[in-house]
């Protein structure tokens, strides 16, 4: 009887004993199962979000032209631009001329006699005066070219074609008082831009991004408000445009004229070249 009772309790033990370590076991493959399953209803939901904002892209390029928009050469433009200071007008504006050849070539004239141009050539600046061209101050390049690497138009024709560059579909937002959709782009270096789209045309409304100051180290923003869309040979072109810095406006360009595709003679990039604004353009 003594034994038969040890043999009893033993095989207990070992009863519990395996029960426990098939529990133990079964732990970490339902865990495991869990964490597959999220993760697989995960990739759905990310590929969904990512397809829904390259759909808003390609609606934007859509409205704003297709194939016409996407095959620009170059621009001429012209109207009356003007600065602020806190937010506060800091002139009464100014006359310019613009042509750009993309994707890296700009010249801005000024005054009624177009005798001060800025000359932008892939990642050189020049102001050139009748006193001859000198480069323009870093920092002020340093501008020109961080706005130009994130335009609209790189937004659209370069780095919608990145696949390094991630894409965020953000929902309904608000442009000001206008309803609108928003689709962020990351790149590879985790540089994000926001687009704000037309919830009816598809048109872009606003742009922000944010960058570190290398001096001071700090955060800026900023932001560029397109509006009053007008179609030009078969392009919806913004006549209104409006830039922020840190929240505080900067300036506002308000287009008189656009011209799209009507050839630029090269001597107008070259700032040694002598060109004259005054004289007729001669056509490519």
């Amino acid at each position: 009887m003594k034994y038969l009772l040890l043999i009893v309790v033993l095989a207990f033990t070992l009863a519990i004993s395996g029960w426990r370590q098939a529990a133990s076991s079964a732990q970490p493959n339902a865990q495991s199962a869990v964490e597959s399953a999220s993760a697989h209803s995960a990739i759905p939901f990310d590929q969904e979000n990512a397809r829904q904002a390259r759909a808003l892209l390609n609606q934007a390029i859509q409205a704003l032209g297709g194939q016409t928009y996407l095959n620009l050469r170059d621009m001429q433009q012209t109207g009356r631009t003007f600065g602020f200071y806190h937010g506060r007008p800091s002139g009464t504006g100014a006359v310019f001329w613009r042509f750009v050849e993309y994707p890296d070539r700009e010249r801005l004239e000024l005054t009624k006699e177009r005798d001060v141009a800025y000359l932008y050539i892939a990642d050189k600046g020049y102001e050139v005066t009748f006193k001859g061209a000198h480069a323009v101050e870093k920092k002020d390049l340093d501008d020109y070219l961080r706005r130009r690497r994130f335009s609209l138009e790189t937004m659209l024709k370069v780095w919608l074609n990145d696949p390094g560059v991630a894409l965020f579909y953000d929902g309904t937002a608000l442009a000001g008082n206008l309803a609108s959709q928003q689709v962020t782009l990351i790149n590879s270096k985790d540089e994000a831009v926001k687009l704000l789209f037309d919830i009816d045309t598809h048109l872009p409304l606003k742009k922000s991004y944010s960058w570190r100051d290398p001096v001071d180290k700090q955060r800026n923003t900023e932001e560029e408000i397109y509006d009053n869309y007008k179609p030009v040979q078969g392009i919806m072109t913004p006549y209104n445009f409006t830039r922020y810095y840190n929240g505080d406006m900067q300036s506002q360009r308000f287009v008189n004229s656009v011209q799209f595709n009507q050839g630029l003679d090269p001597a107008m990039f070259d700032p040694n070249s002598g060109y004259d604004p005054n004289k007729p353009v001669k056509k490519r």
